[in-house]
């Protein structure tokens, strides 16, 4: 079965895809950003400590 994620209501041209990160304690957070797919779009939505953050930067994390 493949796959369908949301398009991207901003740019209507690329899928709004799932990030997933780990917690301070190491636990799996599942789903905690989705982003565009499409490069020129940048669309992006994040939660963080609870709250909801919409087109922030997109920059390569070195960690």
């Amino acid at each position: 079965m493949e796959n369908q994620f949301p398009k991207c209501l901003k740019c209507g041209e690329g899928d709004l895809l799932p990030l997933s990160d780990y917690g301070r304690e190491g636990a799996s957070i599942r789903y905690k950003a989705w982003v565009c797919s499409s490069p020129e779009c940048g669309f992006n939505l994040r939660i963080d400590n609870g709250e909801i953050s919409v087109g922030r930067d997109i920059t390569e994390s070195y960690k």
